[in-house]
């Protein structure tokens, strides 16, 4: 099996609607030859619909979307140089893995002892030799992805769309299959658009991921800066960010804000250029960036009003004046700690995230 150009995709002002419902909403995106780039969001974000877009399968309602240079906008799905692993896999029960496999060839028309050879190759590269005459039911659910994954290579596509081809698997097989699937895209260099609702899988897998909210992109960032300094409060709040607080901009001066919340908490905060006296904006705090044993410009008293025990660390809920705070602490230092203790949380100016609330959402 060849290894295919990698395509680069551009996506220009694309809008698709069902009816009154704007599911993709003047989405502009470009996405890099070889990139492993992953569309992630919740449940009704609009992140399906733009990957059936890519793949043909639905229609813009304006803009254009263009592969290698090419303008595929009014292309049919059979056209496109892409393929598609479906979340349900889609595979043929009466068929074997070889079936399955040359399935698409068949229709192509390609001569049967070049299928062979490619089918060969394909399972060889998702590590299925010797499947070849197993039908579907006798496999498992991480040999099913598999014979997906490798029907959908072996027609050498330029751009592989997958759209949360991991959703039936169980935790364990998933995290294993994330490894596998990111080694395998590294090895093929194939650009891969992948779809999730999954954070931690978009951050093991991702070479960059798009968060998508009410059909637009938020954010296109690398999975550390996406973690570490998400832009918007919707960003924030979907990677983890549970410490996110409504605050006013007290004063501004050689590089710090000083801030209130609207209960009345006092927080400094390194000054990012954004920060405006008088205005009222949305901040972050992550719960592991707050310490229960340093101090910090940043250092209140508190008591311990709820506990989420998490396997490796705690979810300690602090109570301090009037607000609550999620405080993250790893169980070597947590033993001993118990609902109803008083103790002394800190956070440095640093560890503020000013973020943007471009919907407006909870004013």
């Amino acid at each position: 099996m060849s290894v295919p150009i990698s395509a680069a995709v551009e996506i220009r002002s694309v809008t698709k609607r069902f009816g009154n419902v704007v599911a993709v909403d003047d989405v502009t995106l470009d996405i890099r030859p070889g990139e492993f780039l992953t569309l992630l969001g919740p449940s009704g974000c609009g992140k399906t619909t733009l990957l059936r877009l890519l793949a043909g399968f639905e229609r813009a309602d304006t803009g254009r979307i263009a592969i290698s240079g090419t303008d595929v906008t009014r292309v049919p799905a059979h056209r496109r140089p892409v393929n598609t692993v479906f979340q349900q896999y889609a595979l043929f029960p009466h068929r074997t893995v070889f079936g399955n496999v040359a399935f698409g060839l068949e229709i192509d028309g390609v001569a049967k002892p070049e299928i062979s050879a490619k089918v060969a190759r394909a399972l060889d590269l998702v590590r299925l030799n010797g499947y070849d005459t197993r039908r579907i039911h006798e496999l498992s659910g991480g040999q099913k992805q598999r014979v997906a994954l490798a029907r959908a290579l072996v027609l050498e596509p330029e751009v592989l769309l997958l759209d949360e081809p991991m959703a039936a698997l169980d935790p364990k097989l998933r995290k294993e299959m994330q490894v596998e699937l990111k080694n395998l895209q590294e090895r093929l260099r194939i650009t891969f658009v992948f779809v999730t609702h999954d954070q931690d899988e978009a951050l093991v897998m991702a070479d960059r991921i798009a968060v998508m909210n009410h059909g637009r992109i938020e954010q296109v960032d690398g999975g550390e800066a996406l973690y570490e300094r998400p832009k918007t409060r919707f960003v924030a709040d979907f990677m983890g960010v549970t410490n996110l607080l409504q605050v006013h901009v007290v004063s501004v001066d050689a590089g710090t804000a000083r801030l209130r919340t609207l209960r009345g908490l006092d927080i400094v905060a390194e000054d990012d250029g954004g920060y405006r006296a008088g205005d009222t904006v949305w901040i972050g705090v992550r719960p592991e960036q707050i310490s229960l044993v340093e101090r910090h410009a940043n250092t209140y008293a508190g008591t311990i009003d709820d506990e989420v025990f998490l396997g490796d660390y705690t979810d300690w809920r602090v109570r301090v004046e009037q607000e609550l705070l999620s405080v993250g602490e790893g169980n070597v230092l947590a033993r001993g700690r118990a609902r109803g203790d008083a103790v002394t949380v800190s956070f440095a100016p640093h560890a503020v995230l000013r973020l943007d609330d471009p919907h407006g959402a909870g004013r």
